[in-house]
């Protein structure tokens, strides 16, 4: 009897390489992982599907809003927030007029809106509430949008003049209309629970 599919090759693992500069991440293989921190890559957040299809309903909302007039793009893009961090986004944004990306390599100007998406755990919490927080403020991003599926929470900060972030929506429900800095754009937040909710338990 035939086999359905040719027998799968196992390939040798490959031999971990410590990366030790923001150098050596900014160059390194995207299989790599991870996000760069002082002189070490720290373990990325472990995304569920719920996670994921709570950035693919933002990111087709930002692109049905942006079109051609500005960029939406996904988490492997790299950002370098400062001198000794590197991060990864779940969702960036740049408006009309802002530095336009380049065609490879990281982001050194800050996108207009970063979006990170909390998956539920303590360590996770804590990097996406204070540490990448606090990095994204320094790096200049001016909008800050936290969703938090587990707690059904979808937050938006501003970056002040003092280069620190306060919260201009903090809801559970309902539509954001307008949304702050993003003029002509709403946000229905029943409508992404209820696209969250067609995941069971």
């Amino acid at each position: 009897m035939q086999e359905p599919w040719p027998p799968l090759m196992v390939l040798p693992p490959r031999a971990p390489q410590r990366v030790t500069t923001l150098a050596a991440w900014l160059v390194s293989d995207e299989d790599d992982g991870g996000e760069f921190v002082i002189d070490h890559v720290e373990e990325e957040e472990m995304a569920d599907f719920v996670h994921e299809l709570a950035v693919t309903w933002l990111v087709a909302v930002l692109r049905a809003w942006l079109g051609a007039r500005g960029f939406v793009a996904r988490s492997e893009v790299k950002l370098v927030v400062g001198p000794e961090r590197g991060r990864k986004a779940d969702l960036i944004v740049i408006f009309p007029g802002s530095a336009t990306p380049p065609r490879r390599g990281p982001l050194v100007h800050p996108p207009d809106i970063v979006v990170e998406v909390v998956t539920p755990s303590p360590r996770d919490e804590r990097r996406d509430r204070v540490e990448k927080m606090a990095e994204y403020a320094q790096f200049g991003v001016r909008f800050y949008w936290i969703v938090d599926p587990a707690l059904g929470t979808f937050e938006i900060f501003e970056r002040t003049a003092s280069g620190h972030y306060q919260k201009l929506v903090g809801t559970t429900s309902g539509r954001v209309d307008p949304v702050p800095g993003c003029a002509g754009l709403a946000v229905d937040v029943d409508a992404l629970w209820a696209e969250l909710a067609r995941v069971p338990e």
